[in-house]
């Protein structure tokens, strides 16, 4: 019975519109606090702007941890570096194919209308790093793994996994 255990953390981009809502409700924030030492309803409103502040950081800065242990693939969604919930976990036998998203071997698999999971960094790199996982071929989960995953996932399962 073969054994592994590897970790991976991959930060997810965070997009634009997250980085100017963040800011602008930290800044509607400090104003309204302003207004409220005169005013109760703007020490209202500047506690719903805090509250709305504190969720938009903790969706803005997110990262995924895979975690590939005896056969099983957890992944964990990391948000401001201080909560973790888990995303998801697949195991080696639900695991149809394992290739780089720009694989000519996913092409059977693009076409089905299945969920998409996305817990990558989101950002197209040249060579494409980004792996699509297609599992009980209900759902395609597309991921980030260095390059020990891969190898301790293809010892397992050669004929799932795919460098190309």
């Amino acid at each position: 019975m073969s054994e592994g255990y590897v970790e991976c953390l991959v930060a997810r981009k965070s997009s634009v519109v997250m980085k100017f809502l963040k800011i602008l409700l930290i800044m509607l924030t400090v104003v309204f606090a302003v207004i409220g030492m005169r005013l109760l309803p703007g020490l209202l409103i500047a506690v719903v702007t805090g509250v709305g502040a504190y969720f938009v950081y903790m969706n803005a800065d997110i990262e995924y941890e895979y975690l590939y242990l005896d056969k099983e693939i957890s992944i964990d969604k990391v948000m401001a570096k201080s909560r973790r919930k888990k995303a998801g976990s697949y195991t080696v036998e639900q695991m149809e194919i394992l290739a780089p998203l720009n694989s000519h071997r996913l092409d059977s698999y693009k076409n089905r209308n299945t969920k998409t999971l996305d817990y990558s960094s989101g950002i197209a790199n040249q060579p494409e790093r980004r792996y699509m996982m297609v599992c009980n071929g209900d759902v395609k989960v597309i991921i980030e793994p260095n390059e020990e995953m891969i190898k301790a996932i293809q010892n397992v399962a050669p004929r799932k996994v795919f460098r190309d």
